[in-house]
Formats: structure tokens, sequence, C-alpha cells
């Protein structure tokens, strides 16, 4: 009794309420089974012209072909001119035309007579100012300071030349002075007295006259 079957619900007849309750289960699975989904989760569909483009794979082989007949081509004009001399030849005779040659030259014909023209106006153009008369002006002018300084122009160039010929003065009188008296001494061993020789007159006289220019 306890392993017969017990429905929820009660019933006049448990085989057919289980037969009922199995029906209804398996038709609830079925269902459930065969339920669309609410959101689609699937991959997307894929279509064949977008991953095999056909179009794109024809322009690319009638482009190679036309490759493949131009190169063709070229070949044979290759292994033509190879093998014979050729149609044509190598020179280049062609000459440079301008359209604007004509003009440009005017151009710079036109330019070349405006600079010589400027260069001419230059050259012929008198100076404002005269040197002639700026030299004559500043020699009027050193006289005039001339006149009105204390010393006269260029002194101090005359006292360094008179300092250094003073020098060599002074070292020709002590090396003339010591030679004089080097001569005297002899004298005086050979001779007991007497005037002097008329060399060193002169010798005293020039150095007097010396002293009295140095003194002016």
């Amino acid at each position: 009794m306890h392993r017969a079957y017990q429905p929820i619900l009660p019933s006049h007849n448990k085989l057919l309420q289980q037969k009922w309750d199995e029906t209804y289960y398996n038709e609830h699975r079925k269902k459930v089974k065969d339920a669309a989904p609410m959101v689609d989760t699937k991959a997307p569909q894929t279509y064949m012209h977008l991953h095999l483009k056909l179009k794109k794979l024809q322009l690319e082989e009638e482009r190679l072909a036309t490759i493949e007949r131009d190169n063709r081509i070229l070949l044979e004009k290759m292994s033509y001119t190879m093998r014979t001399r050729g149609r044509l030849d190598n020179k280049n005779n062609y000459e440079y035309k301008s359209l604007n040659r004509e003009k440009r030259q005017r151009e710079l014909l036109r330019v070349t007579r405006e600079n010589q023209a400027i260069l001419q106006r230059i050259t012929m153009r008198q100076p404002e100012y005269s040197y002639l008369k700026w030299q004559q002006e500043w020699e009027e002018n050193l006289a005039f300071m001339d006149s009105i300084s204390a010393y006269p122009h260029g002194w101090w160039k005359k006292d360094a030349k008179s300092g250094k010929q003073s020098s060599k003065q002074k070292s020709s009188r002590s090396s003339k002075a010591s030679a004089r008296k080097d001569d005297d001494a002899g004298e005086e061993k050979h001779d007991d007295g007497g005037e002097k020789p008329k060399d060193e007159a002169k010798d005293d006289e020039q150095e007097q006259k010396e002293v009295e220019q140095q003194a002016e």
C-alpha cells in the first residue's frame, strides 16, 4: 500500500491520476526545453559575400593580368632591340624652347639699363662736402692753436729726440774725456809740458757749442 502512487490531490483512481500527472510533467519539461530566451546570446549570422569578396579578387586578377601583359610586351621589345639595332637612335637634338624667353630677355635688358643709369648718376654726382676745404680749415685751426698755445706743436716729440741725443752726447763726452785723460797722462810721461794739440781744442769748442744749443 505504501509503494502505490500517492497523488497530491484526492482522486478516485490512483492509476489514472498517475498517468495524467506523468503526461502533464512531460509536457511541462518539453515546453521548458523548447522555450525561447528573452535575450539572444547566439553568434551573429555570417554572410559569405562579406568574408569572400569575389569582386576584389576579380579586380586583383585583372590588375595582375595587365601587369603581366605589359611586362611581356616590354620584354619582347627589349629582346627585339638586343637582336637588332632598333628602329630609333639614342640621339636627342631637342632644343629647349621657352614661351616667355623674349619677355624675360626684354626685362633683363630693361633692368640692366636702369642700373647703368643709376650708376652713371651716382658717378656724375658732385659731392656736397669738399675735402680740400676741410683740409684748408684744419690747417687754419692748427695755425690758430699754435698761436695761442704755450708750447709749439709737437714739442713732446722734440723733447724725446733731444733726450736721446743728450744721452748719446753724454756718453760720447764721457768716452772722449776718458780718452783725453789717457792721452794727457801719456804726454806727461813723455813730455814735461806744452800746449794742447789742435784736435783737443776743436773738441772743446764743439762741446761748448752743444751745451749752448741745449740751454737754448
